[in-house]
Formats: C-alpha cells, structure tokens, sequence
C-alpha cells in the first residue's frame, strides 16, 4: 500500500505531465494517485487525502473530456473560502477551493461565476507585465525540490535607485548562512525585523503588527502563506530557493513564486529588509514577493490597509486622526481601536503627515511614515500607544519618551513593563508616545479587521467601461454600476468593500481613480440622481484601491438598498470587486440589464420647437413629439431618458394615447419627470400596459435651442415615430 509520500510523489507527477501537456500520461497519473488514496485504510490519512481525490478525478475526466451538467459543479478554481465562487484559473489546472484563512458561509444562491466575471479575473491576473494566476488547493501539491538550485524566470528584480548605489551582486540565502531557516524559534519574531533602503515602510510596519498577532493569539495569518511547508504545517527553508506566496491581490488569492536571490551591498550588507537573526530569512522573502507583485524594488510605496489586505485578506478601513466634521469623536476612534487590537480583531498601523524638517528633527518623528501599532493602553486616564519604527531606530522625543523624566512614575513603570533608563540604552525604534501627541503629528490609522469576525460573505467582480456612462457623474448615475442588497431585520451590520483593481505599478505612483461606494435607500431599484433622493450613505471619494462602507441594520425591519459604484472623473475601464460581509444572510445582486429594447434618437429643440415647459402653454405644444407603440407583452417595464445641455433644465412628459386592451384601466394619464432638472432626467416606469404612448421631450424655458439624445428602454418591444 502506497505512502502519504507515494500519493503525493504521484500527484506531483500528474501535476508536472498535466502542464506540459502530456494529456495522455496525466489521466493515467491522477487515475493512480486516486486509487491509492482509496485504498488507504487509515481514516485519518485518507479523510486528508480525499480532497486531492476529488481534485485528481475531476481533472482526469475534464481532460478525457467528461463535463458536468445539471446541478454538478464543474471543477474550477477556488479563490478562497470567504470567496463566493470559482474561476478559470488556466487550461491546465482546475481545482477546488484553497481552505487557508476563515471560512465564511456563501450568503446567496451563484455559487459559480459568470463569463463577465471570468474574464475580469483573468484580464486582473496580468500585473506589472507578469501572471498571477489565483492560488488553489492542488497548488499546495507543487514541486519546491530540484536537483539544481531554482531560478525565477521572470528573472532578477528591479532595484532602487538606493539600492543600486550600493549593490554588488545577487546572492542565494545559502550564501548568507551556514544555517539557514525561514523562522527561528517558535514565531516570527517582530522586533527582529529591519527595514533598510526600500521604501516600504508600510508593508514592513505590516509585517510587525502580523507577526506580533501570531506571537500574541497563537494564530498563523502571516507565516500561513508562505510554501513549502513541513508536517506540523509550518513554512520551511528550500535548499531548492524555490517559494510560493499566496497574496490576495485584485480580489481573489494569487499565487506569487519567487526564488532566494538577495540584493547585496559593497559592504556585505542586504540591500533589502532583513531579520536581525542572521539565519532568518522569512522576513526578505515575504518583502521580495511583495516587491515581485508591485513591480520590483523601485517601490513608490503604498499604505498598510493595501499590503496587510495582500498579507492577510484581511478587511482594510481607515480611521482618521483628526477630523473636522461635527460629529468626530477622538476618544471613541481610540475605543474601538483599542478593544480591537486587545481582542485580536484588527491589526493597525498609523501614519505621520507632512513634517517639516524642525518638527522631524525635534520630535524624532519621520514625515509621512509608516508605525506598527504594537499595544494601546489606558493608565489613570492617560490614553498611550506603543509604536514600532519599521526602520528599528529613530524614535519618538517627546512625552513619554524614554528621554521624557517627568510621566514616567515607578508605578507607570511596573503598570506597562517598561524601563526608560533601558530603553535608552538600545534604540530599537519601539516607543510609548501618548494620543494627544499622535492627534497632533500623525494623520490617519490603517485598521485590517479580521473576516472571521461575520458569517456570512458574498463577492461580485465586475468592469465599468470608460465608455460607459458620463465621465462625471454629477448629474447622472444610471449607468454607474449598481447592485441591489437586501438586508434581514436585526442588530449588527453589512460592509460592504469595493476594491478596484491594480494591474500596473503607475496605478500607484500617480492614481488618479477616485472612487466609492454611494447606498441609497430605494427599495433596491436603479438609482438616476445622485442627489435625489440624498444617499443614505454618501461615499468618501479616495484614490486607495479599497473602500469600505457600513450599514447598519434595521433591528425593525427588512430593507432593500441600492449600492452605486462611483468615481470622480472616470478615464479609463475599471475592474473590481464588491464584496459583503455580515453576521446574518444576506441578498446581493447586479441591477444589470433586462431590457429586450433599446432605441436611441437625436433630436433638436429649434426655433419654434424650443418651446418651453407646460408653463408655457401656447408654446409647449411645438416642442418635439414621439409616439412609442409598447407590446405586444401585456405589461412591460418602460425606461426613458433625456439627455442635454447642462446649462438647461430638462423634463419629459409620457401621456397615454390608447391601451391594447380595453378592459384594461391606465395607471396614469400623464406621467412627468418632476423637477426640471441640468440636463439630464428619466422616467422609470414598471408594469405599464401594452399601448400607445407620446413623449414630449422639453426645457424649462422656451428659446432654449441645442440637440438632445432620447433613449428608450423596453422589457418588450417598442416602435417609435417621430410626431413633430
């Protein structure tokens, strides 16, 4: 009987002939590796083992050309647990989902994607000119050992302009120690890491609140997605230099491998963030898959809401410092931040602004920097925070400062276990520094909180086409995409994170794509105007590719929102993902269209057609005249919009000229669009009987001369003629 080893051995084989196409010598291999795994009379082994059966048979009858129909899922890719379902990952591999971090139940019936939402997946695997196809279980099967040492072929990466004054050469991890291991000791320790020339405060500063939460809640959120791996599921040094790096980028888990070569300088020194322990490596590799990702080591920097996010999929939100709006309150950002981070729910990070080289060089402090937010306390009514200089020296100067000999009481000593005399012996870059300080000289905490924390979890990926819709969407949010969620009764929340998309390191260097996510509480139909009525939730506009919105539930009763996609001064196609989070079920869905008509018509008010609004009776019988024959359904759902000037104020006017049916009595005789409106107004009608109808297109004022754009939308069909 076959060993753990063999199977694996087998599965590794089939894996190696699968992708280079050996069809043939594939199927016999999965064909095997099943066997074997079914003949195994250890349950424990074989319950193990049994996904990977799944996974190999599947394979095996795919490339024999077997397809599921009806009800049976075809094997796809997983993105995560907490993903709501799979995607093509390449004609080689197909597999279920990958089972590291939280798994959230699916709220919602899709448990596949959609043709659109494969194609946006793909079309996001391509980062920085390389692929990043999406991280699966069969993935955890990969061969990391080979006769000679593994080199990436992407090639070396590319360095910094700091980095390249001092470099010498690359050089293996074997090189650097006779020793060598990923982690030494039991953890990854976070007071070992180092940061050097790169500029990466924010993801090294991620590093430290990571690995300090692995330290502190025994739980591996970091080091878990580093391979290979040993028996006790642990990430192990490869005499190989091979690595596989699961980062979620671009709104699923993606695969990042990398080899072990190092930057080296003149003076023997690594030219990247290392760990203090010299055979400790976990810390340079984990950077160097990240800096693979973002393009190399000439990185413009990020935030730490983006690289935990890549980490640890955990939920990415900001918290501002300082606000001026009325209801700001700093003491309960300090609350919950604090409970948080104390309860293992979020990891944090907090950021400096601009500093002017007085106040730098007076407080210790470094102008818009990165800091790991290591502990936060409340002693005798003072709020404290303990810092982590990702540079691990340079340190804070004022109160409560190791230099500062007025706070720091014996008692305040023993209360936080901190010695100030010791402390100023070794500057390791980790400080206590009190919150009014921090309200003056830093601006913004990154929060990253834990999706174990909900249920419930669905996600839609998704593209906006530049061409889509106006490139300001001031006046008109009909064509932005939009989404109906429907949310129970009951206490708690639905967030909701919009996270657009990174397919090129210029998207971070100069992002000019601001967008957010508006909710309006309309009973999860389209929305047209954006300001009418108000959103129930107005969205912060940010150039950061992730936002995060909350509603609160209704503890009352079921509501229905509308979730409206948004960016100021749209210029370019935008693909992203929008996910939801929530402790109770939940509906999600795409108001996509439904329409089997769409008729678009360009007109003119002109001279005597530009006639006016009804409150110009003898004129506003000239304006411009359609008639609209709807059927032959008996009822269909009717969409008219008018497009013009924005210096005019627009309306419609649709009246009922005759019903197909006679018994049949009319909804309305004459349906208006309101308020004139700049330039832009829609009737949306639902469940109108089959007929004909007139459209009167008109501005507020007569003598108000300029083209217009009609377009009519029908669930039936329309045929229209031009009256006058």
């Amino acid at each position: 009987m076959a060993s753990e080893s063999d199977i694996r051995s087998i599965l590794s084989r089939a894996l190696d002939a699968d992708e280079a196409g050996r069809k043939d010598e594939a199927i016999d291999l999965y064909g095997q590796a099943v066997e074997q795994i079914l003949r195994l009379e250890d349950r424990e082994r074989k319950d193990k083992l049994s996904k990977f059966a799944k996974q190999a048979l599947d394979r095996a009858e795919e490339l024999k050309g077997i397809k599921y129909t009806g009800q049976t899922p075809v094997p796809s890719v997983g993105l995560t647990p907490t993903a709501s379902n799979p995607v093509l990952r390449s004609s080689a591999s197909l597999a279920s989902p990958s089972r590291a971090g939280p798994s959230l139940a699916i709220s919602g019936s899709k448990h596949a994607y959609t043709n659109e939402e494969k194609k946006v997946l793909e079309h996001t695997s391509h980062v920085n000119a390389k692929v990043y196809v999406p991280f699966m279980d069969i993935d955890l099967l990969e061969k990391f050992h080979f006769p000679m040492p593994y080199t990436d072929k992407d090639g070396y990466l590319a360095l910094a302009p700091k980095q390249k004054r001092d470099f010498v050469s690359w050089v293996r991890v074997s090189e650097l120690s006779e020793h060598p291991q990923l982690i030494v000791g039991d953890h990854a320790d976070f007071y070992s890491i180092r940061q050097t020339v790169v500029s990466d405060c924010s993801f090294v500063a991620s590093l430290a609140v990571a690995s300090q939460f692995e330290k502190k809640f025994k739980r591996r959120i970091l080091t878990s997605i580093i391979y290979p791996r040993n028996s006790r599921d642990e990430p192990i040094y490869n005499p190989s230099g091979k690595y596989s790096i699961r980062m979620h980028v671009n709104g699923v888990p993606r695969k990042v491998v990398i080899d072990d070569y190092l930057p080296l300088g003149r003076y023997n020194q690594l030219l990247c963030s290392y760990s203090s322990n010299k055979n400790e490596f976990w810390v340079s590799l984990l950077e160097k898959a990240y800096m693979k990702l973002m393009g190399g080591y000439d990185f413009p920097g990020s935030n730490s809401n983006i690289d935990l996010h890549a980490l640890t999929g955990w939920i990415p939100e900001r918290a501002l410092v300082k606000s001026s709006e009325p209801d700001f309150n700093a003491d309960a950002v300090f609350d919950r931040l604090q409970e948080g981070l104390s309860m293992g729910r979020c990891l944090v990070t907090v950021a400096t602004g601009e500093l002017s080289d007085a106040e730098a060089e007076r407080t210790g402090l470094v102008s818009t920097h990165a800091y790991a937010v290591l502990d936060m306390r409340v002693v005798d009514g003072v709020k404290l925070l303990q810092l982590k200089n990702p540079w691990s020296h340079l340190r804070w100067r004022g109160n409560y400062s190791e230099l500062d000999v007025v706070h720091w009481t014996p008692e305040l000593q023993r209360t936080l276990g901190y010695d100030p005399k010791l402390a100023a012996t070794y500057d390791n870059g980790v400080f206590w520094i009190d919150y009014p300080s921090i309200m003056n000289f830093f601006d913004v905490f990154y929060l990253n909180w834990d999706p174990s924390l909900f249920q419930y979890t669905y996600c839609i990926h998704q593209s906006w086409s530049a061409g889509v819709g106006p490139t300001k969407d001031a006046y008109n949010v009909g064509d932005n995409p939009q989404f109906g969620l429907t949310v129970p009764a009951g206490r708690g929340s639905v967030w909701i994170l919009l996270t657009r998309h990174i397919t090129s390191i210029e998207d971070f260097r100069e992002n000019h794509e601001y967008i957010t996510v508006l909710v309006y509480n309309s009973g999860g139909k389209r929305v047209y105007y954006p300001s009418d009525p108000p959103p129930y939730i107005d969205g912060v506009r940010i150039n950061s590719p992730h936002y995060l919105c909350k509603i609160r539930l209704d503890p009352t009763s079921e509501r229905r929102y509308t979730l409206v996609v948004s960016q100021y001064e749209k210029t370019a196609t935008i693909y992203y993902s929008l996910r939801a989070y929530s402790r109770t079920k939940f509906e999600l869905k795409q108001l996509g269209p439904r329409y089997q008509t769409v008729e678009n018509l360009n007109g003119e008010w002109k001279g005597k057609t530009a006639g006016g609004c009804p409150n110009h009776p003898v004129t506003y019988k000239n304006n411009p005249l359609y008639r609209l024959h709807v059927g032959p359904a008996d009822t269909s759902d009717l969409v008219i919009e008018l497009r013009g000037p924005k210096v005019y104020q627009v309306g419609l006017d649709l009246t009922v000229v005759s019903l197909e049916d006679a018994t049949v009595t009319a909804p309305f005789v004459s349906e208006k669009t309101g308020v004139y409106r700049s330039g832009f107004c829609v009737l949306d009608l639902a469940n109108i009987p089959a007929g004909v109808y007139q459209v009167r297109p008109s501005t507020f004022l007569p003598e108000q001369e300029s083209p217009f754009f009609l377009k009519v939308k029908s669930t039936t069909n329309v045929v229209i003629e031009k009256l006058n």
